[in-house]
């Protein structure tokens, strides 16, 4: 019982030197890791910050490549409106030349052929008797025994020949609704003409009709019948 007391009275020990250093140490330790981990912190912010600099320079780019594709689409539609503009102008133009070149010659190029037609007209419309529109022919030539439907396109395609074909069925109705017994031909006029579409004609039966200079020919080839409806 002695010995227990005494130890009881005995004092702690204080920290040593080896304690303090080695909590110094481990302090020491953990301030570099701390520092350790910031560093590693600061270089992922660093390489993220470099990556958004990175997106954002390529954002750019697109933007700029985009305004310089929309600048170029721009321009484009406006020259292929010029263009669409000058076709049509053209086409209008050619229009107009069906009253003024194909038809004052037309009946001329038609006598050598043996059609005497006395009479010669543009843009003749049909109705029927309630008043609404059948169809409308460029130029309408006739004389006692026949009456001509031609066709007048400045660039005659196949289409234009299988719609021309159309209104000969339409015309042919609306004659023999008014008793007119006389014989329907047709034509098709162009400045421009594919061979298919030139072909696709004379097998139809229509005579073709081609500009020459400052006039037109009809020229069928050997053995060429044509249609009447």
């Amino acid at each position: 019982m002695k010995n227990a007391a005494a130890q009881q009275r005995e004092p702690q020990r204080g920290l040593t030197f080896e304690d303090v250093w080695a909590a110094m140490m481990e302090t020491d330790r953990k301030f570099q890791e701390t520092d350790r981990k910031m560093q590693e912190t600061d270089r992922k912010f660093q390489e993220t910050d470099r990556k958004m600099q990175e997106t954002d320079r390529k954002f750019q780019e697109t933007d700029r490549k985009m305004q310089e594709t929309n600048r170029e689409i721009r321009e484009r539609n406006r020259e292929m409106q010029k263009t669409y503009k000058m076709v049509g102008e053209l086409c209008n133009r050619f229009g107009e030349l069906a009253e003024h070149l194909v038809t004052p010659n037309i009946a001329e190029k038609f006598r050598e052929l043996n059609y005497a037609f006395t009479k010669a007209g543009p843009n003749v419309e049909f109705f029927d008797s309630d008043g609404k529109a059948l169809t409308e022919v460029d130029v309408w030539l006739e004389n006692g025994d026949f009456v001509m439907a031609v066709e007048v396109k400045s660039y005659l395609s196949k289409s234009d020949v299988k719609y021309h074909l159309k209104r000969m069925d339409i015309l042919r109705r609306y004659l023999d609704e008014r008793h007119d017994t006389r014989k329907l031909l047709g034509a098709a006029a162009g400045a421009i003409f594919k061979n298919a579409a030139k072909e696709y004609a004379l097998e139809s039966g229509f005579y073709v009709i081609e500009q020459s200079g400052d006039t037109v020919q009809i020229k069928p080839p050997e053995g060429f019948k044509p249609r009447i409806w």
